[in-house]
Formats: C-alpha cells, structure tokens, sequence
C-alpha cells in the first residue's frame, strides 16, 4: 500500500487553490446566527450532489454532502474528511478508508464502510453516465465496496484508477445515507437528500428555490475549513434571479446578501453599497466549443482545425468579461493540475482562412465559404448557465463570420441543453467543466467515456489517458496528460474560448464567504453582523 502522504504529494501537479473570504468589513470575531439570502443566476436543477453539474447546482449540494477526502484550495493537497486516513495499493487498483468515528447523517444514521459502498453502488448501478456522468466517471472500473469492518471501506476496481483519491473529494461522490441511495433517480432529484453535511434541507423546489438550515451537533468539519464545530449560519435561502442588475439591485438594496455572477458591470453598484466581488478562477475545462465530428463540414477536420486560430480570445474577455477572466490557453485552464500551454491555441485570422482555403472551402457571393456545393455552417447548442455565454457567443460569431464560417446561436432551456447533449443532437456544444484535475480531460473525451465529440478512438489519446490513470507519479502523470491535450488540439475536438471565473457578489454583512478547490462555495465559515 501507498502511504496517504506520498499519494497525496504524487497527485497534487500544483496549487488548486482559490479561497476567498468576505463582503464588506470582515474585521471582527464572526457571529452566529442569522439567515444568508442568496440569490442564484440559474435554478438548481436537481437536490441530488451525485447528479449535480451546473455551479449553481452545486452552490446548493455542497451544503448537505461530506466526502471521504477533501482538497485544500491553497495548496490541493488531499486531505482527511469523512475518512481520517487512507491507503492505496501500488497498482492504484484499491482505496482503503479509515472513516472517523461519531458520524452520523442528518436522519441519525452512521457513516460508515456499508454507506460508502450504498453511495458508489447506487451511482454506477442506479444513475450511471447518464444521469450522474461526472460521479460515474470517476468511478470507471469499480468493481465494488468491501465493508472490512464498519469504519473501513476498501473501494476496488478493474484497473488502476490514480485519479480516484482527487475525485473521492468531490461533490459528486459525496456520501450519502442508505435511505438516499435507495431512492429512484427521480426521487433523488427531487429531494430533500439525507447528507452528513453542515446543513440539511428543510425544503426543495425544482427549478425555483431551496432551503437550508444548519445541522446541530456537526463537529466534523474538513482542515480545509477555517473553523471547526456547527456552521456559524442558522440557515441560508435560495432564490433563482435570472436578471443580473435585478441581482445587483437587490444586493444594494439589502433583499439579498450574496449573488452569483457579478458581471462587471455590477461591480460599482455593489461596492458603492458596501459591499465586494470575491472572484477566482475555475480549474478543469474552459467554457469552449466541443465538436460532433460526424455531423456537416465538422466531419472535415480541417475545419476543425482552422476554428481555434480563428477566435480572438483576449477581444472576448476585454469586450465581454473584464480583467477578472482570461483567455484560454489550452483544453485545460491554466488553475487546473496537468495544464500545459497550447502554442495552437492562438488568434490568427489570416492562418485560419489560409487553412479552409487549402482544405478547398472558398468564399460564395455572402463571404461564406462553400465546398461541393454545401455552406461551411454548423450550429452550437447552449445555455444560459453562465450570465456571459450569449454576449461570449455572439461575439464569437462574429469572428468565424470573417472568416467566412456561418455560427448559428441554438439557446436552449437547461433541460434540453442535457437532453440534447446526452442524445448527442447538436453539431456542437458550448460549455466548460470544472474539476481541480486534470482527468476531467478523460471523463469528456475518451471513447470509454461520455466522448462527446463522437469521435473514434484514437489511439494515442487513449494510450495517453489509460496511462495518466495508472500511475501517482506527477511527473510522469502530467506528461501523459499533456500528450492527451496536444492530441484533443490536433485532431479538431475542442475549441477552447475563455476560462471561466466565479465572481460572487457579497453585500455588507456577509463574512466568511470562500472557495473551495474547484471554485465553489462553502457555507460552513460564513457569517453574517447583524449590522
């Protein structure tokens, strides 16, 4: 067995961190009590942590799941959380967990070795891919939970699986209670979920609202938090806000006391009302377009190819974002462990019509270029998940239209985003994934996985995958995964546009407000004066 400090330095490429505290003054001892109203740019769209993808859905989740590790934002050391202590096998084929004592869910229930296998059970054999395809990616290859006795669980899988350990801290594979987990994929959804978390459910409206209250008597709160014991909240309500200066409005106006998605347009309003936007970036994949390589001129990969020079990047974040976010510059974004720079990922007009040109797509009479009689036009599918995608997208269709490439903008509701997504409708996708590692790049594109492009295999990336998730050694992990980024480039899968920030609106009296590794919120250390 690997000792959990070598595992923990071989997995960690570098900082995750985030952090972040604050809102207005944050000098004082914190306070308990209070209500924290929080308004959210979209509706949560399950109750569920292990089906959760959206950021705002995940705002939520968070609050009622623990995990067996987590990962500290300062530094992304793994570290202990529901499990104290760990070994994994030198082949990374089994993860044993020493879970701490006295924990219990918020129905009464022990967490223990037998809800660690009920959690991962229920999301590979109820969810799966479909419904849960990050948590059931992570969990590729488990061949099952073995209760060694009632405070160790050993997880096993096929083949080995170095990215599990990271993943073990993630929302997603949050443990939950045997009643949860007996539950159909339906009822998971519509909560309320029974955690071990800080808070619990008190009530959950699809696609409208939630409410939390704290768990009294929570006493295991992870390292990486900044207190320990209850959380200093009685309670926190969400309400969905889809209008951004309703949501800045309302924070000045003291109806609410943090928002999602500051733009920067707001960040006056909200200063000037004492209040401050706490941002930081996401580490994982950057919002960009993922390509159905079987559907219309995205079958030739020479268009592929020519998007990437195509897209002005530094033009999208000046124009649209602001110095909080950044152009990307890679399929990974620069926070995440394993990043390599991409030179290919560059603004070049010129090249990129060269290169449809050579491919033999030319201009028609309207500047669009033509091939054997078809337009070099293909639509993306998106939604209004982050407050900047239409603003992003229209701009972006703008330059491929110099470029003589047609975009059509295809908005659609979450729900069909998913539908269509997991049905593979759409000639391409716009949309990022958030995850503190660089196997996030696995779960998307390998032809085992959710492979999103369509694509065949192509050996070399599988190879390159198969290998980062075999070996703890860093070097040699993040070697393998910047083979995995060059070949995602090179053969025309992702056209990366901008790295995503969170930029979190927080009024006067909210304190304590922070990041986690993977730029969400935690609502353990918040607090709010009653002044």
């Amino acid at each position: 067995m690997v000792s959990v400090s070598v595992l923990c330095v071989a997995l960690v490429a570098s900082a995750c961190g985030g952090g972040g505290a604050g809102g207005g003054d944050n000098s004082g001892p914190p306070q308990t009590g209070g209500t924290l109203r929080y308004g959210l740019s979209q509706a949560p769209t399950c109750a569920d942590p292990a089906q959760a993808g959206t950021n705002q859905t995940i705002y939520l989740t968070r609050q009622v799941v623990d995990s067996l590790t987590d990962q500290d934002p300062k530094t992304g050391a793994i570290v202990p959380w529901l499990a104290q202590r760990w070994e994994v096998s030198p082949d990374a084929t089994q993860f044993t967990f020493h879970l701490r004592p006295g924990v219990t869910f918020s129905d009464g229930t022990p967490v223990d070795a037998a809800a660690v296998r009920s959690t991962f059970d229920a999301i590979t054999k109820t969810l799966g891919l479909v419904k849960a395809p990050l948590g059931a990616s992570y969990l590729s290859g488990y061949t099952g939970t073995t209760v060694v006795d009632p405070l160790t669980a050993r997880v096993s899988f096929s083949g080995p699986n170095a990215q599990f350990l990271q993943a073990s801290s993630t929302p997603q594979l949050g443990i939950l209670a045997a009643k949860t987990n007996a539950e159909t994929v339906e009822q998971r959804c519509q909560g309320p979920v029974i955690g071990s978390g800080p808070f619990v459910y008190t009530d959950y409206q699809q696609d409208r609202s939630a409410k939390l209250k704290k768990r009294t008597g929570y006493t295991w709160s992870s390292p990486a938090f900044a207190h320990s014991g209850e959380a200093y909240l009685d309670g926190i309500d969400f309400t969905v806000v889809p209008e951004s200066g309703v949501r800045t409005g309302s924070i000045a106006s003291d109806q609410l006391d943090t928002i999602s998605d500051a733009l920067p347009q707001d960040a006056a309003q909200i200063t000037g009302a004492g209040g401050s936007v706490l941002t930081t970036p996401n580490p994982g994949v950057p919002f960009g377009l993922q390509l159905n390589v079987t559907r219309g001129p995205l079958v030739d990969p020479a268009v592929r190819k020519a998007l990437v020079p195509a897209i002005n990047r530094q033009e999208l974040v000046d124009t649209v974002l602001g110095p909080d976010f950044k152009p990307a510059t890679g399929v990974l974004a620069s926070k995440t462990p394993g990043y390599t720079k991409l030179s290919g990922v560059r603004f070049d007009a010129s090249a990129a019509a060269a290169q449809l040109q050579a491919a033999g797509w030319v201009p028609g009479a309207d500047g669009i270029r033509v091939k054997n009689g078809a337009r070099l036009k293909f639509a993306v599918l998106y939604s209004a998940v982050f407050a900047g995608n239409q603003a992003v997208l229209e701009l972006v269709q703008q330059q491929l239209k110099k470029v003589g490439v047609d975009l059509a903008l295809d908005l659609t509701s979450n729900a069909e985003f998913t539908a269509r997504q997991n049905s593979g409708d759409y000639d391409s996708i716009y949309g990022n994934v958030t995850r503190a590692d660089g196997d996030i790049l696995r779960s998307l594109f390998s032809v085992t996985q959710r492979n999103l492009s369509h694509s065949a295999a192509i050996p070399a990336l599988e190879q390159a995958f198969a290998g980062e998730l075999a070996t703890v050694d860093t070097t040699k992990r993040n070697a393998l995964l910047a083979t995995a980024q060059q070949q995602l480039l090179d053969n025309g899968f992702y056209v990366p546009t901008i790295e995503l920030s969170q930029a979190i609106g927080a009024g006067p009296k909210a304190h304590g407000v922070r990041f986690d590794a993977s730029a969400r919120l935690q609502f353990h250390d918040t607090w709010l004066s009653k002044n």
